[in-house]
């Protein structure tokens, strides 16, 4: 049994807003939540994530501090 006037009110259909539009509704101790990123449109999620080229990067460092990749 909960104890009387220490609990935050509960809403059970708390609307959830990313970029005006509402995107899902959740339980919360809030009425309504702003959001920037949700699963929606997280590149991630959404499979546009961008590949980035490591191997590029790892060469360039080798060749900065005169390491090469013949000498291991």
């Amino acid at each position: 049994m909960a104890k009387s006037d220490i609990h935050p009110e509960w809403y059970p259909e708390a609307k959830v807003y990313c970029d005006g539009e509402v995107v899902m509704t959740v339980g919360s101790t809030k009425p309504e939540l702003h959001v920037d990123i949700w699963s929606g449109n997280h590149p991630f999620y959404t499979g546009t994530q961008k590949i980035i080229d490591t191997e590029g990067r790892v060469e360039r460092f080798l060749r900065k501090y005169g390491m090469s990749a013949e000498s291991k």
